[in-house]
This record gives C-alpha cells, sequence and structure tokens, in this order.
C-alpha cells in the first residue's frame, strides 16, 4: 500500500484548508502490492528486486514490467511469455486490479461516456472524445468535488473520497484493454474532482501517463486543470516536464467568479494569476459560458485584459444544457460575438464545439442519472414488498448538498 503525505481538501466557511493522508488503493489480499499504483520507476525496481530474490533471468523483470502499461494484460493469466507457474506466483503477489465498467454510452458524434465502477462502490467518470486521428480522453481524479461551482454536475455529490494513482491511470488503462487501436492521443484531467486537491496521486499518475514505460503520451498532450489551488499549483510547477495548465476561470472578475465559484474565497483570482506566471509554457483560461452572467462585452474585454497579461489561450466552451438545467447556455450567436471580440483585442480564441449532446455527457451527469433511476428501482420494488422505499442506496447523490452543472469538457 501507498501512503502519501500531502492531500487537500477544501472545507469552506473554514480560514484555512486541510491536509491529510490519503492511503493508496484498497489491499487485494494480506502480503499482496498494486504495482499499477507505483510510477513505472518504482515498478520496475520493485520487479528487479522481486526476480533477483528468486534468482530468475534478470530479463524476467522488464517482461513483467511491459505488462502493467506499455502492452497492459486484464490479468497474469494473458501474460504468456511467463511460465505458468511464475504468473501463478505474481497473481498472488502483485494481483492487477480493474476498474469495472458500470455503464458505457455511446454519442452519435463518436464521444464515448463511462461509468468505473471503484471497488469500494464509489463511481467515476470518463469520456472519450474522438476527432480525426486526435482521440481525447478526459478523466476523473477525485470521486465527487468539494467545490461547489455553480456550473458543475458533480458538485451535487459533494466530495467522496481521492482517487489513488491506479484508479486515475486505470481509466487509460481500461480504454486500452478493451481495444489498442483506441489508445488516448492526449489526455485532459477535467472529469470529477479537482486535480490539486489529489496531487499525491496525480502528480504519480502523470508519471505513469507519460514515461515512455508507462503510456508514454507526450507531456504537450497531457493537461491539468484546475480552479487554482495554489498549493498544487507550485508543486505541478516543480514538474521538469512540458505539462499543460488550464485554469478554469468562467469571469473575469474576482466579484463574479466568487458568486459562482466559492474557491474564490479562499484563492482569489489575482493570486492565482500570479501563481500561473511560475508555468513556462502558455496556460488556458476555460471559460463556460453562461447567459446574462459572463458573455457581455465588458466580460469579453476584461478576459481580453487578463489572457493578454498571463499569454493566454481562451477556451470557450458552451454550457452543457444536461448539466445545469437551471441556467441557460449563451446562444451560439452571441458566443460567436463574444469570441470575435476577443480576438480583435489580440487574444487567440478558440470555440469548442459541444460533444455527446444525446447522452449524459457533463461531467457527473451519467453517475447522478444512473443512481437516480436505480434508486427510483429500488423503492418501486420496495414498496411492491410492503417496504417504504424511503433507504437511500450507498452513494446516493440526494445525501450531499452542492450546486449543480456541468465542469469539464463537452
Amino acid at each position: 500500500m501507498v501512503e502519501f503525505s500531502f492531500s487537500a481538501r477544501l472545507a469552506f466557511g473554514e480560514s484555512r484548508c486541510y491536509f491529510f493522508r490519503m492511503s493508496g488503493s484498497p489491499p487485494t489480499g494480506a502480503g499482496t502490492l498494486n504495482l499499477l499504483d507505483l510510477t513505472p520507476a518504482s515498478a520496475r525496481a520493485v520487479l528487479v528486486d522481486w526476480v533477483a530474490e528468486r534468482e530468475l533471468p534478470s530479463y524476467r523483470a522488464g517482461q513483467m514490467h511491459r505488462r502493467l502499461w506499455q502492452a497492459p494484460v486484464e490479468s497474469w493469466e494473458q501474460a504468456t511469455e511467463l511460465p505458468t507457474a511464475l504468473r501463478t506466483e505474481l497473481g498472488a503477489r502483485f494481483p492487477l486490479p480493474r476498474l469495472i465498467p458500470d455503464t458505457v454510452q455511446q454519442s452519435s458524434d463518436g464521444t464515448r461516456k463511462y461509468l468505473w465502477r471503484l471497488e469500494d462502490g464509489e463511481a467515476i467518470e470518463s469520456v472519450l472524445i474522438p476527432s480525426g486521428s486526435r482521440r481525447t480522453l478526459c478523466i476523473s481524479s477525485q470521486a465527487g468535488c468539494a467545490l461547489r461551482c455553480s456550473f458543475c454536475a458533480t458538485g451535487r455529490m459533494g466530495f467522496r473520497r481521492n482517487l489513488t494513482p491506479f484508479e486515475i491511470a486505470g481509466q487509460i488503462r481500461e480504454v486500452v484493454l478493451a481495444d489498442p487501436e483506441e489508445k488516448p492521443s492526449n489526455i485532459v484531467f477535467m472529469g470529477m474532482g479537482e486535480p490539486l486537491l489529489n496531487w499525491p496521486a496525480v502528480d504519480a499518475a502523470l508519471s505513469i501517463l507519460n514515461h515512455p514505460e508507462g503510456f508514454g503520451i507526450g507531456a504537450r498532450h497531457i493537461t491539468v486543470s484546475t480552479v487554482g489551488i495554489l498549493p498544487g499549483m507550485a508543486e505541478f510547477a516543480k514538474r521538469p516536464e512540458q505539462f499543460r495548465l488550464a485554469i478554469s476561470l468562467h469571469a473575469p472578475t474576482s466579484e463574479q467568479r466568487l458568486s459562482m465559484m466559492p474557491v474564490e474565497k479562499k484563492y482569489d483570482l489575482a493570486s492565482v494569476l500570479k501563481a500561473a506566471e511560475a508555468f513556462r509554457k502558455r496556460i488556458t483560461f476555460e471559460y463556460v459560458m453562461i447567459e446574462g452572467f459572463n458573455d457581455s462585452d465588458a466580460d469579453a474585454s476584461q478576459l481580453a485584459k487578463l489572457a493578454r497579461r498571463a499569454g493566454a489561450l481562451v477556451n470557450i466552451l458552451p454550457l452543457h444544457p444536461g448539466g445545469a438545467p437551471e441556467l441557460t447556455p449563451t446562444p451560439l450567436s452571441r458566443i460567436g460575438t463574444f469570441s470575435e471580440r476577443l480576438r480583435n483585442q489580440g487574444v487567440e480564441a478558440v470555440v469548442r464545439r459541444s460533444r455527446g449532446l444525446d447522452i449524459n455527457a457533463a461531467c457527473g451527469q451519467l453517475r447522478v442519472e444512473v443512481e437516480k433511476k436505480r434508486r427510483e428501482r429500488k423503492n418501486v420494488s420496495g414498496e411492491r414488498n410492503g417496504v417504504s422505499g424511503e433507504g437511500k442506496a450507498p452513494g446516493d447523490a440526494s445525501t450531499h448538498t452542492s450546486s449543480p452543472a456541468q465542469r469539464g469538457i463537452v
């Protein structure tokens, strides 16, 4: 089991952030170790020592190691280049856990939404977005989220727990296991949760994604999105690789941002933009457009000032209608005018097309809908059997109070 000494969860209404220890994946049995929770370098070191202890040929460690991420297997039994007895021993000492696909939805535009069921019953989401030869996988870093942004469906369920490195990188591993030809070319940490509130696990997962002995995805093709968690940004900036940073801005002033993103009270906009100066590559501002809130000409001009100062690209995201039913998406014509105003003021702006409109593609929406339907079926079943049906199923989103809506890529 891996232990991390730094992790954070925001406690709103308090004067500080709380930091606590986070252990690795749930134990799979006495005397076992989850190699998928380790970085490629650490996993190789463990296997080299294990092979040496058994006086096996040294090349066996390399054969085992490549089956973790480079050419992954569902279980050691599939690694047929290894002797049967050795595969059995590996399975007992280093079992390979899986993420279970609870629900998979396929959109007519090719977008695919996954709801993964974890070992403890929690559920997380990923979205695979194909575009020509480019395959972007939007992944989760937490089960639920504590941030309560007013446009985020994940906020409805509140914070459940941090994911482990295996549970983060495992979202890519499962896609590759299902079809190696669909290996993602790009990764965005824009799914459930705030990545920089789970930095130790995200840090390890970044190594797994980028390392040549991991998935070998180029650092420039991996983007971490944050609302602006300053301690996490400082740690992220220390990494030498050219990973991309995206800041969930969504409002051009601190006052507007506070009305939709409670985190602004702890980490204000000016401090977040100051922290972003530590990043050597161009950053991106994410900007979900909401009618009557952040889509005026004045908003565009103020956003342009911030973007020019930071040298940032602006990603304009239409609000996914399935994620925030009480909010109104800005009309496409207005989005066009807004983006053109940014360009006229010297800012590169890209309008992202909404994807997966015919499925539950807004982040957090699929989990909420699946659990709602299961709860309704359970209640109906209970009534038929003379039970009130008022009890709540594990993971019931209604037991948490947070504002709704869409977070992440759409």
